[in-house]
């Protein structure tokens, strides 16, 4: 399995995202800048955090225009994973890859910290290493994190079991509407979340609730190609 690490200008979590790979599943991953204009390559796509083109107009708004974020459309329909985290998630909302938007934090101030996260849907992809119900310590840091959709948009999530990660109902972060952390495509294959799972992968970094999404990653394409599966 290979990985791709998008690189907008302004990304600053490009390296997490790299190391986490390295770190959790050994895959072979690469860089790829903002300019390329082919992902076929690649397995599973990263858009990472940060601040892509200095955040200018609106979080991913520009990042959404770039060469590579035409190739990313394209392997989306192509059925490849693909994880947004938190800017990554905000240019996946851009791009519409995902419904939604991220609005300013309610307290208008950036939040930086752990955050419980309950699992609502392990059936992804991504989270198949982790028990529906399951709450987990994956950390934040974000000023514009705060999930909006419309009421039938809503209902559509909520049917379609689209919704994947929840803010514990008291630690809600930002204001996000029905205290949403995360979501997934119809089809499963598309996670934007705003907490960061590269930055929880070893207990030395306070929590390693974030390596399992790596390993859920690894397993499931091996279960897709009828490779062996190692837990």
């Amino acid at each position: 399995m290979k990985f791709a690490v998008l690189v907008y200008p302004g990304s600053n979590c490009d390296i997490d995202c790299y190391k986490a790979v390295e770190d959790t599943v050994g895959e072979p991953v690469d860089y790829v800048w903002h300019t390329a204009t082919d992902l076929s390559e690649y397995d599973c796509i990263l858009v990472p955090g940060g601040f892509s083109y200095g955040d200018y107009l609106r979080c991913g708004a520009i990042a959404r225009f770039a060469s590579v974020t035409q190739a990313l459309v394209k392997a989306a329909e192509q059925g490849k994973y693909i994880l947004g985290i938190c800017n990554g998630f905000q240019v996946l909302t851009e791009a519409g890859l995902l419904p939604g938007a991220l609005l300013r934090n309610r307290s208008l101030k950036f939040r930086c910290h752990s955050t419980l996260l309950k699992v609502v849907n392990n059936a992804t992809p991504f989270t198949s290493d982790y028990a529906e119900g399951e709450v987990i310590n994956i950390p934040i840091a974000h000023g514009e994190g705060n999930y909006y959709c419309d009421e039938e948009t809503l209902r559509e999530l909520q049917q379609n079991n689209q919704i994947v990660f929840c803010y514990e109902t008291d630690t809600n972060p930002n204001g996000s509407v029905d205290d949403i952390a995360g979501i997934c495509s119809k089809e499963g294959n598309i996670v934007g979340m705003m907490p960061h799972p590269e930055r929880a992968v070893d207990e030395l970094l306070g929590s390693a609730d974030g390596k399992r999404m790596f390993t859920s990653i690894l397993n499931a394409w091996r279960e897709q190609h009828g490779t062996a599966v190692s837990r």
